[in-house]
């Protein structure tokens, strides 16, 4: 077996073809879109790459010079810094059922990330932000909502026998929305709606310059008193990601709390397009995309997912949370189609957001692992803000 890197048209096509032929026949997965794939590693459409990130691809060849495993691994110009830890990322990874052959892509992608003085490598994760693509599915093996791994249940016996360690638990949440919600949880919600000073706004187009400062304020002020170092979110890329995702966008899922004008929170949904993509090959031709509309006006997406939220300090034990879902609630009733929503993904180190889902109703449905390697044998491993966790 050899390892090719990924250098020309020919190899990433062969980069992206090899998870159709892997999961071909399992009627769970879900193949994500060529170009999204491919934007991951081109220097015009990710800023990450643009402002000193490094990202290289393999391909594992057998001794038949069929492809059977691929790999990729990426030094995010930010991801670390709050620990001082010089932290590489793996991703991709896709391998036959043969401890040999993911042994030789690890080997592979860890010599590269050496030769940057990486001091530990987490995997599997995404070239970019943490909520989507993150984690290694280990219990849930049903069809997966967009942005979320699936993976055959053998890839952790290959991460953990490498040497890997759990580094944190990633819990995902399935709200049933064709059951009646506690009854207390609402009574909470509608107190906090009816308090004086605040006020909840959806998204909308026609505004969406206000909206996405005022998301931007709230992620920058949550998250930075969250880590020591933290790289803040840019809003010119998140007005570009949001022009991406126009198609696919309910400006109704996506809602702001306002407290005497202060924007305090949002909380992010989008609908499950996974439901249509599992159609289309990973294709996004002209064909594909009358097909895409077509499911889409259609009611075929059955199921959100919860995206992102925020919170800024000063109100993360106010209920602020809960009267968002207040307001969702009556959404989702005029939206009869979506049956469930995905509260994905809490990690579990955050027991207030665990509660929160627990307390709406919803139940514990996958679990996904984010894995450590400890490249610096000296530095000891220590998982993330450990007396923090909480078990479901």
């Amino acid at each position: 077996m050899k390892t090719v890197v990924v250098s020309d048209a020919n190899s990433e096509r062969e980069f992206i073809q090899f998870p159709k032929r892997h999961y071909r026949n399992d009627p769970n997965w879900v193949c994500p879109l060529d170009a999204d794939i491919k934007a991951l590693f081109d220097l015009e459409l990710n800023p990450l790459l643009q402002k000193g990130g490094k990202a290289r691809r393999w391909l594992l060849y057998d001794d038949k010079k069929v492809v059977c495993g691929r790999i990729s691994a990426f030094i995010h110009p930010f991801y670390g810094m709050e620990e001082k830890l010089r932290t590489g990322g793996i991703g991709h990874f896709e391998c036959i059922n043969n401890e040999k052959a993911a042994n030789i892509l690890f080997d592979t992608a860890i010599e590269w990330l050496k030769e940057y003085s990486i001091q530990a490598v987490d995997g599997p994760v995404n070239f970019g932000e943490n909520n989507n693509d993150w984690g290694l599915l280990v219990k849930g093996f049903t069809q997966p909502v967009f942005g979320m791994n699936y993976h055959y249940p053998y890839y952790q016996q290959l991460f953990e026998g490498y040497g890997f360690q759990l580094y944190f638990k990633q819990y995902s949440y399935l709200l049933d929305m064709t059951k009646k919600f506690p009854e207390r949880f609402w009574k909470i919600a509608e107190w906090v709606n009816n308090k004086p000073g605040y006020n909840f706004e959806h998204f909308s187009w026609d505004k969406s310059e206000k909206y996405l400062k005022d998301l931007v304020s709230i992620y920058n002020e949550a998250w930075s008193s969250f880590k020591e170092e933290f790289n803040p979110m840019q809003l010119d890329e998140l007005r570009k990601y949001m022009e991406k995702a126009k198609p696919i966008i309910d400006p109704e899922m996506v809602w702001f709390a306002y407290y005497k004008d202060r924007p305090i929170a949002f909380y992010v949904m989008f609908p499950d397009v996974n439901q249509i993509l599992k159609k289309l090959n990973g294709k996004l031709n002209f064909w594909n995309k009358l097909r895409f509309y077509y499911y889409k006006k259609t009611n075929t997406i059955t199921r959100a997912r919860a995206q992102v939220a925020g919170v800024v300090p000063d109100f993360q034990n106010s209920g602020v949370e809960s009267a968002i879902f207040y307001q969702l609630k009556g959404v989702m009733e005029k939206k009869s189609h979506i049956t469930e929503v995905d509260l994905s993904w809490v990690g579990d180190f955050n027991p207030k957001m665990q509660a929160i889902y627990e307390a709406v109703g919803a139940t514990h449905q996958k679990t996904h692992h984010t894995y450590r390697l400890m490249v610096d044998k000296s530095v000891p491993f220590r998982r993330f803000m450990q007396n923090m966790v909480k078990t479901p």
